[in-house]
């Protein structure tokens, strides 16, 4: 799929071969669109890519004394999902990034490939937008500062030049007389493209009967970039919120909305649900019950916080240029591998093909139904997303090695017992997904399981065997 394939170990040195590359190199870090984008030949020229996940300190969350945060441009959806830091000062970026993917995929995107990916319906645009963010694109010739509302062309189209990095992702926290949620429609409750979404956010007076002083209102999947609903914000600000002035805020954005009409809806159901949308957020935001669904404690699936790489390699040595005459030195499963010729395949495809180890299944290729759910580095991903070459210096592990000596993992043995198998397919990826819930939670709830699976689909059944079995090895664990 690629010719050329560089670790780095600086953003100089990416910069400097993104230089020499030109327009037939990409930056990659989650990789979960440009791999399928690459297999299916949507980027033709693009044959070198510049893997940035070794560079120290670029996956941090930061907020400093005047309020603004930073995110790096190696901070992944889960991380966003878990910190407090985002929970406590932007809501709504939290709430969107629990809703993209699912957690496997959340474990390797990254925020910043979500914004130059530029869907309309991506979901953390749209927050982003509202919250009024900036970004840094780096050089060789030196930075510079784009507003994301300036950054967009139209669909999939950027400013970015070929030759920059998106270094940087910056927006002030709410106030404290601000509040601020994300909503999304989708077509089903996780893996799910947005039909539309929603951020809205309002700056409330709660001493003069809920008066609304300032009021930003952005909408995504709804036009061919993320749009403000202008004379929605107009009519709200200055005016007490309640009913009467979120019914005429909803109206107006569905008179002012032209949406687009795609395989996911018609253009007439985007409008009546940007309407639909529109009252239960502001609603929400006047009964102060932004919160919603969003989970204390999200199910990570080890993806949660920054994964420094602490494998058996050291660090320095991890940077190089991989090519098919060059080994890529991994531990699986406890063993140490040495592997020629897999440097142009996908992590799933070197697993099954090179190693043999064929419990990771094939199913989709495209990261939606958890077959090759394998551990990276710590964390759950989907392997038939990740660049075998990332292997390189990493610790994984694929359902062959999640026994427990002799004998079988506790999740193993309840999914006979509770006769959670069927054809089998999907098993492993299911095992792998519940093992890493269970690291996590000792006594998982039934939401929690239903989080950690919402990336692993079974045909089969129903789940219903699938959560008893969760639920046994976790009371056997305990």
């Amino acid at each position: 799929m690629w010719r050329d394939y560089h670790v780095v170990g600086s953003i100089e040195h990416a910069l400097e071969l993104l230089n020499e590359n030109g327009a037939s190199a990409r930056i990659i870090a989650g990789g979960t669109d440009m791999i399928i984008e690459l297999d299916r030949k949507m980027r033709p020229g693009v044959d070198t890519l510049i893997d940035i996940t070794r560079v120290p300190g670029l996956d941090e969350i930061s907020r400093d004394s005047s309020g603004i945060i930073r995110l790096g441009p190696l901070v992944t959806h889960n991380q966003c999902a878990a910190s407090d830091v985002l929970r406590h000062h932007a809501l709504p970026l939290a709430q969107a990034c629990w809703e993209v993917g699912a957690p496997q995929i959340r474990n390797r995107s990254t925020i910043a490939g979500n914004l130059i990916t530029a869907s309309p319906a991506n979901d953390t645009i749209t927050p982003l937008v509202a919250l009024n963010g900036v970004v840094t694109l780096s050089s060789i010739t030196g930075q510079r500062k784009v507003k994301l509302t300036d950054f967009y062309l139209g669909v999939r189209k950027t400013v970015m030049r070929f030759d920059e990095i998106m270094t940087s992702i910056e927006f002030p926290s709410l106030l404290k007389n601000e509040i601020g949620i994300f909503q999304k429609l989708g077509l089903r409750r996780a893996q799910a493209i947005a039909v539309v979404n929603i951020c809205a956010i309002l700056q409330l007076d709660k001493t003069n009967n809920i008066l609304c002083r300032e009021s930003r209102i952005a909408l995504g999947s709804i036009a061919p970039t993320i749009i403000r609903m202008e004379n929605a914000e107009k009519v709200l600000k200055g005016h007490e919120l309640n009913p009467e002035t979120i019914e005429q805020a909803a109206i107006l954005t569905s008179k002012d909305v032209m949406p687009i009409d795609d395989l996911r809806s018609s253009a007439d159901y985007r409008r009546n649900m940007v309407k639909v949308l529109t009252r239960r957020a502001l609603s929400c935001i006047l009964n102060n019950d932004v919160v919603g669904s969003f989970p204390d404690e999200p199910v990570l699936l080890g993806g949660g916080l920054a994964i420094h790489n602490k494998s058996f390699t050291p660090r320095s040595w991890l940077t190089n240029d991989i090519h098919l005459d060059r080994p890529i030195i991994t531990r699986v499963n406890g063993n140490k591998h040495e592997v020629i010729g897999a440097s142009n395949k996908t992590l799933m495809n070197m697993l099954r093909d090179d190693l043999g180890l064929i419990g990771t299944k094939e199913g989709c290729s495209e990261g939606e139904c958890g077959a090759c759910t394998v551990h990276l580095d710590g964390a759950a991903v989907m392997s038939c997303l990740v660049p075998a070459p990332r292997a390189h210096g990493a610790d994984i592990v694929t359902i062959e090695g999640i026994a427990d000596g002799d004998g079988l993992h506790p999740l193993q043995q309840a999914f006979i017992d509770s006769g959670a198998v069927q054809c089998g397919y999907c098993t492993p990826g299911l095992l792998m997904s519940g093992v890493k819930l269970l690291s996590e939670f000792a006594s998982p709830s039934r939401s929690n399981a239903e989080q950690a699976i919402t990336g692993n689909l079974c045909r089969c059944t129903g789940y219903y065997k699938i959560f008893d079995a969760i639920d046994r090895a976790a009371k056997s664990m305990s």
